[in-house]
């Protein structure tokens, strides 16, 4: 179902970075229960149509996650990083799309979790990548796609906690 709230991905050209921003009609603790809980996490990011497998999921600062995305065509998409700082304000990560060319195109994310009126919540990602390259590379691979779909499922699956 569509949402009302509209994801927002900011890439300027030239730059090594990207920042995406949406807000939730939820408060931020069920948000970022969202994201480190595994039952939860895996019914809602990525592409509608994927089923996610969850190979290692340690949502706490130190630990690391891996996980796979397979297409109805029996594709598979790995992603792996490790978790620097976990807390309801604040997540940062590292993350890394298996499907490139070669190893270490690792991104940096900070995700921040910000209260807002009426139960409300925004976050804002702020992604860095190593090169141009790598961060156009990402926008090209269908990230779009998978953002606003796993957004759109996570407003859903908000709505139901």
């Amino acid at each position: 179902m569509a949402s009302k709230n509209k994801t927002v991905i900011t890439v300027e050209p030239n730059k090594q970075e990207l920042f995406i921003t949406r807000e939730f009609d939820a408060p931020r603790a069920l948000v970022y229960k969202a994201h480190t809980d595994a039952k939860i996490f895996t019914q809602w990011l990525g592409p509608r149509g994927y089923e996610m497998v969850l190979k290692e999921f340690e949502p706490v600062s130190g630990g690391k996650y891996h996980y796979i995305h397979k297409d109805q065509d029996g594709n598979e998409y790995g992603f792996r990083g490790a978790f620097h700082t976990m807390s309801e304000e604040l997540m940062i990560q590292t993350f890394e799309f298996e499907g490139m060319p070669e190893p270490g195109h690792v991104a940096l994310d900070t995700m921040r979790l910000e209260e807002l009126p009426n139960n409300r919540t925004r976050v804002t990602i702020h992604s860095v990548y190593q090169s141009v390259a790598d961060r156009d590379g990402m926008v090209q691979s269908g990230m779009e796609r998978g953002i606003n779909d796993g957004y759109e499922r996570l407003d859903d699956l908000l709505k139901e906690m």
